[in-house]
């Protein structure tokens, strides 16, 4: 079983591929979100094991409303189905959820679903899960100086959807592509990148380990000597 020499405590990750994954294996694009949403419970589970405090996984973009209907209306009911059936299983575990990103454009049992969940994992301290649902990183940083009236760079990160959420340590991206595709701008300033070729149902915990082994060999100066 492959291990880390040394985890970063704060890991966030763009789940890219899922609709490849399923064109790739001859099946519906939703079975690939499926399965993307199946390889994001395993390797939360890891993420515990190797020591991470908090994962963030970006879920659902600003940009993806364009994609067709069928497949938005579909990740929505997905999305929702799978908050109802797994929450009480994180909570068990220790997992404390937190949703990030506009809560004014999706339906009302969703939005129900999504505070429900954070509410009944709002004690757990194991391991904080980050899901950035309709997000998008300068939609975040607008909204956020919009209410800006000075004081500095803690200030302004107060603003942000989630004032807990630690800069990550390192970001890494599935699916080959190497873009960071509006995802936590200002938070991953300073993060360590990871581009990985798998597609997200592919990145499996030995890819995830070797992301983190990445990360700890490499030398990390914030600008100094």
């Amino acid at each position: 079983m492959t291990e880390p020499a040394e985890a970063a405590r704060y890991v966030a990750i763009i789940t890219d591929g899922n609709g490849r994954w399923a064109d790739r294996q001859g099946l519906d694009t939703l079975d690939g979100h499926r399965a993307g949403a199946d390889n994001v419970k395993a390797r939360l589970r890891d993420a515990v094991e190797f020591g991470v405090k908090q994962l963030t996984v970006y879920s659902f973009s600003t940009e993806n409303w364009s994609r067709p209907a069928t497949e938005v209306a579909g990740l929505m009911a997905m999305f929702a189905e799978r908050i109802t059936s797994e929450t009480p299983e994180l909570k068990a575990e220790g997992v404390r959820m937190r949703f990030i990103g506009r809560r004014d454009r999706i339906g009302e049992t969703l939005l129900e679903r999504i505070e429900w969940a954070e509410a009944e994992t709002a004690e757990n301290d194991v391991l904080t899960l980050f899901i950035a649902f309709d997000y998008g990183s300068r939609a975040e940083i607008v909204a956020a100086a919009a209410r800006y009236e000075g004081g500095g760079e803690d200030a302004f990160a107060e603003l942000l959807y989630a004032p807990e959420m630690h800069d990550p340590d390192l970001l890494i991206r599935t699916g080959g592509d190497l873009r960071v595709s509006n995802y936590l701008l200002w938070q991953c300033a300073y993060s360590e990148l990871v581009f990985r070729d798998e597609l997200w149902p592919d990145f499996d915990r030995r890819a995830f380990a070797d992301s983190l082994e990445q990360f700890s060999l490499r030398e990390r100066r914030f600008g100094g000597r």
